[in-house]
């Protein structure tokens, strides 16, 4: 009998961005050793949603929502900003009837205040929103690409890739815990960093730093995610030639259809 591959878990990756003297820089941060999944990487913030994502989606009050989404659409979305407040500490909200982002020293406040908390699981970030009075700026998210872990892998996640320019005035910082490094990097540096080993690239991170690569500037890219075609990539593993190989649809645009897997 064939063994049942394992529950894919829901999850959200975000690209903060912001325009360098070198070029266009993505925020990235460094997985502690310890963590079970791509430990010791470079990745980008993210990670499995929350029940309180779910929670959030429901209270129409604490987001924007210009595209009529739905809850679970909108949880993914809640997710990645969650995720970005608790990996980064860079908070992507306004006040409640403002229209412009909240300012850095309030955010600062807030982060000082809840953002350890929030990580140790101690208050919800449904409570966060509703105590200091924000809206998460939902309208500022560009979805970037949709990756499922391959079948054969112990643990599997559905995880949307989202892009967002970050607020000028947040500089970001990584948390200490699940992260252990955080850096501001172009996309073009990072990969020639892990080929001299100074950092270590899961196969998913590295192809969608090659993508996002292909932009030059934070405008570039966020128009390119708007008018592009979004392909789901699940990596099929296939045996080749004594070996194995990742296969991934060429549509996708990800230069290519067949990878070696290391």
């Amino acid at each position: 009998m064939t063994e049942a591959a394992p529950a894919v878990r829901p999850a959200s990756t975000m690209l903060l961005l912001r325009d360098g003297s070198g070029g266009m820089e993505v925020f990235m941060v460094v997985r502690h050793h310890q963590i079970d999944f791509a430990s010791g990487a470079l990745v980008f913030p993210g990670g499995s949603l929350d029940p309180d994502d779910h929670t959030v989606a429901l209270k129409q009050e604490l987001f924007t929502n210009p595209n009529k989404l739905d809850a679970a659409a909108l949880a993914f979305r809640i997710g990645a900003l969650r995720e970005t407040f608790e990996e980064c500490g860079i908070l992507l909200a306004r006040p409640n009837g403002s229209t412009a982002l909240i300012a850095a020293t309030d955010a600062k406040r807030i982060e000082d205040k809840h953002r350890a908390a929030l990580c140790e699981g101690k208050i919800a970030f449904s409570e966060i929103l509703g105590t200091e009075g924000l809206v998460l700026a939902l309208d500022l998210l560009v979805p970037f690409a949709h990756w499922i872990t391959p079948v054969a892998m112990p643990k599997r996640f559905d995880t949307l890739f989202f892009m967002a320019r970050a607020p000028e005035d947040q500089l970001g910082a990584h948390d200490g815990h699940e992260s252990v490094d955080s850096v501001w990097v172009t996309p073009q540096q990072a990969l020639a960093d892990a080929k001299t080993g100074r950092f270590k690239l899961v196969f998913a991170t590295e192809r969608n730093l090659l993508k996002l690569g292909e932009n030059r500037t934070v405008d570039t890219a966020l128009n390119a995610a708007r008018n592009g075609r979004l392909i789901t990539v699940t990596p099929e593993i296939i045996a080749w030639d004594g070996g194995r190989q990742l296969r991934i649809p060429l549509e996708a645009g990800y230069g290519g259809e067949l990878f070696d897997l290391a």
